[in-house]
C-alpha cells in the first residue's frame, strides 16, 4: 500500500481534488486542504521535506503583491456601476427599435447590445440579468419562441467572457505568465467573430423559422418621422459617412501590418466621433438632416463606445496598463452614472460590497491554488501531467483535441475561475514545451470555458436567466394578455445551439490561428546568435596612445581581448570560450 501511494501520489492527489469538488466543498478550501493533507502525507512517506511548507508564506505574499490582479476589482466595480446606470435599458430600447422592423430584429438587438455590454462591463451576470429583465418580456410579448429567446439572451451575456475587458482573460494571463494587454489583443477578433456567428444563427432562424422570431408590429415602433416613415435612410447615410471616415483614417495613419486590435478600436473611435459631431451640429442648428432614430442611436451609442475607447483604446495604444485602464473605466462608469443622475450612496455601497465579495472570492481561490500547487509540484505532479500529455499521439493537434475535450467536460461541473486556477497552470507548461504560443492557447481555452456558463445543468448564465425569467403565467402589462411562463427545460434547450456554436468557434481558432495572432503587435524577434558588435578602431593620437605594434604580439592581443568586456560579450553570444581575435561579419553565423 505504501509503495502504491508513493508511486501514484500525483494522480491520487488530482483525483482526490476532483472528488472533493464534486461533493460540493468550496473550491478555495478544497484546494488548500488537499495541498496540506497530501503534503503532510508526502512528508510522512519521505517524498517531501518538512521545509517545503516554509515556502507557503512567500507564495501567498506573491498573490497579495500581484499588481495584475488589481484589474479584477476595477473592472468588476465598473460593470456593477454600469449595470445600474441605465445604459443597458437605453441601448436595448434604441437598438430594438432600430432592428425591430426586421424578422428576428429583437434577437439582433440583444446580440449587438450583448457585445457592447461585454466590451464595457466585462461581467457575465450583469449582462444576462440586464437583458433578461428588459428584453425577455418584450420578446415574449411579440411572439418569440421561448427557447430561442432564452438562448439568445444567455449566449449574448456570455460574450463578456471572451470580449475584452474580460475577467477570465486577466486570470488566464496571470496563470500563463503573459501580458494582460496581449491576451486582450488576441481575444478581440475571436470575440467579435463569435458575436457574428450568433447573429448568423439568428438570421437563419428568422429565415427558416419565421414564426420563432417575428418582426415588431407597426404600432410597437415608437420612433417615427412626422410623415410616418421610419427614418432609417438618414441613419444609413450617417453610418456610411462614419465608416468612410474610419477607413480613410486607417489607410492614412496606419501601415498595412499594424496591430488589428489598435486599428479597429482607434479607427472606429474616429468614425464614431464624426457621427457624434454631425448629430450635435444637426441637433443644435436644427438642420433637419437626420431623423429621430439616427440622432437617438448616435447619442445612446456614444457613452458605451467612449468607455470602450477609454479602457481598451488606452490599453491597445500602450498609454495605460490593463490595471490603469480598469481604474479609468471605473472612473468613467461613475461619471456616466452621475451624468444620468443614477449615482447614489446606496448604489455605491451595493457596488463596492459586491466588488469586495468577488475579489475576495478570487483571491481565496488563488491562495488555495498556491497551497495545492506547492504540494503537487513537490510530488512531481507537473512531470506526471507533462508525460501524460506529451505522450499523446498527434503531437500539437492531439494535445489540443484532448485538452479541449477535458476542459469541455470539466466545465459541466466547474466554473471558469476554478478551471483557470486548477487546470491552466498544469496545461500551460506542457503547451509551451510543445511549441504552442501561450497567448493563442489562453484565448482558445477562454473560448472553450465560455461553455461553462451555457451548458446544462450547471451553466451559470442559465441560472442568472432563470432568476429573472417568469416562473409562472402572468398578465402582460401592455397587451393585457395572459403570457405563459418560461420553463427551465426551455432555457436549457435554448442554450444547446449556442453551445454548438461555441464549439465551432473553438474549431475555427484551432484551424485559423491568425484570428488570435493577427491582433498582436508585430514584435521583432532578436536572435542573439546573429548579433554583431562593431567596435571602432583606435587611431594614432587618440587618448590611450597610438596602436604601435598592434598585431605584433599574439599574446598581448589575446590578453587585451580577455580584458575587453565588449569582446567578452561577443564571445558569450557566440558560445565560444576562446578569445576572439578577428570578429568578421560572418563569424557569428558559423
Amino acid at each position: 500500500m505504501i509503495e502504491f501511494l508513493t508511486a501514484n501520489m500525483a494522480p491520487l492527489m488530482f483525483a482526490s481534488l476532483i472528488v472533493v469538488l464534486l461533493l460540493g466543498y468550496p473550491v478555495a478550501f478544497a484546494l488548500a486542504a488537499n495541498g496540506i493533507v497530501f503534503g503532510l502525507l508526502g512528508i510522512e512517506l519521505g517524498l517531501l521535506q518538512p521545509s517545503l511548507f516554509q515556502a507557503l508564506p512567500q507564495r501567498i505574499w506573491g498573490v497579495m503583491s500581484n499588481d495584475t490582479l488589481l484589474a479584477v476589482p476595477f473592472f468588476t466595480f465598473m460593470g456593477l456601476i454600469l449595470e445600474r446606470s441605465g445604459m443597458a435599458e437605453d441601448l436595448l430600447d434604441t437598438i430594438g427599435q432600430l432592428f425591430g422592423p426586421l424578422r428576428g430584429g429583437l434577437a439582433f438587438a440583444v446580440i449587438f447590445v450583448g457585445a457592447l455590454l461585454a466590451a464595457t462591463t466585462g461581467v457575465v451576470a450583469a449582462s444576462v440579468i440586464s437583458m433578461g429583465l428588459i428584453s425577455l418580456p418584450i420578446m415574449l410579448r411579440y411572439g418569440y419562441d421561448r427557447r430561442f429567446a432564452s438562448g439568445v439572451i444567455a449566449a449574448s451575456g456570455t460574450l463578456a467572457q471572451i470580449i475584452p475587458p474580460s475577467l477570465v482573460l486577466i486570470i488566464m494571463a496571470d496563470q500563463l505568465g503573459k501580458s494582460v494587454g496581449d491576451m486582450y489583443a488576441g481575444a478581440f477578433v475571436p470575440g467579435l467573430t463569435l458575436a457574428g456567428l450568433y447573429a448568423m444563427y439568428a438570421a437563419g432562424v428568422a429565415i427558416f423559422k419565421p414564426a420563432w422570431a417575428p418582426a415588431l408590429p407597426v404600432e410597437a415602433r415608437t420612433f417615427r418621422e412626422p410623415d410616418g416613415t421610419s427614418g432609417t435612410l438618414s441613419l444609413i447615410v450617417l453610418v456610411i459617412i462614419a465608416t468612410s471616415a474610419s477607413v480613410a483614417f486607417a489607410k492614412l495613419y496606419y501601415a498595412p501590418d499594424a496591430p488589428t486590435d489598435e486599428l479597429l478600436v482607434v479607427s472606429t473611435s474616429v468614425g464614431v466621433g464624426v457621427a457624434f459631431f454631425a448629430s450635435v451640429i444637426n441637433h443644435f442648428l436644427k438642420l433637419g438632416l437626420l431623423s429621430r432614430i439616427a440622432e437617438r442611436a448616435t447619442f445612446v451609442l456614444i457613452p458605451p463606445l467612449a468607455l470602450i475607447f477609454l479602457v481598451l483604446g488606452t490599453i491597445f495604444l500602450g498609454v495605460a496598463t490593463p490595471t490603469e485602464g480598469g481604474a479609468m473605466g471605473a472612473t468613467g462608469a461613475l461619471t456616466m452614472a452621475l451624468a444620468r443622475r443614477r449615482l447614489s450612496m446606496k448604489l455605491l455601497k451595493q457596488a463596492m460590497d459586491a466588488t469586495a465579495k468577488l475579489t475576495s472570492f478570487v483571491v481565496f481561490i488563488l491562495v488555495g491554488a498556491r497551497v495545492f500547487s506547492l504540494s503537487f509540484y513537490g510530488v512531481d505532479g507537473h512531470l506526471w501531467v507533462e508525460h501524460l500529455l506529451t505522450g499523446l499521439p498527434g503531437g500539437q493537434l492531439g494535445f489540443l483535441i484532448v485538452v479541449n475535450l477535458l476542459v469541455f467536460v470539466l466545465a459541466f461541473f466547474l466554473d471558469f475561475f476554478e478551471l483557470a486556477f486548477i487546470i491552466v497552470p498544469l496545461l500551460g507548461p506542457v503547451a509551451n514545451k510543445l511549441g504552442i504560443d501561450l497567448i493563442w492557447f489562453g484565448v482558445l481555452l477562454g473560448v472553450n470555458m465560455q461553455t461553462s456558463f451555457m451548458h446544462p445543468p450547471f451553466g451559470f448564465a442559465l441560472f442568472y436567466l432563470r432568476s429573472v425569467a417568469p416562473a409562472k403565467d402572468y398578465v402582460d402589462k401592455l397587451s393585457g394578455l395572459l403570457t405563459p411562463k418560461v420553463t427551465t427545460g426551455q432555457i436549457y434547450w435554448g442554450a444547446v445551439p449556442f453551445v454548438i456554436i461555441q464549439l465551432i468557434m473553438v474549431s475555427l481558432v484551432i484551424a485559423f490561428p491568425g484570428l488570435v495572432t493577427s491582433g498582436l503587435a508585430n514584435q521583432r524577434v532578436i536572435d542573439t546568435n546573429k548579433m554583431q558588435i562593431e567596435v571602432p578602431a583606435e587611431t594614432p593620437g587618440d587618448e590611450g596612445g597610438p596602436l604601435e605594434g598592434a598585431g605584433s604580439s599574439d599574446s598581448s592581443t589575446n590578453k587585451a581581448d580577455d580584458d575587453d568586456p565588449t569582446k567578452a560579450i561577443e564571445r558569450a553570444m557566440r558560445g565560444d570560450n576562446a578569445p576572439v581575435e578577428d570578429a568578421k561579419p560572418g563569424d557569428a553565423k558559423k
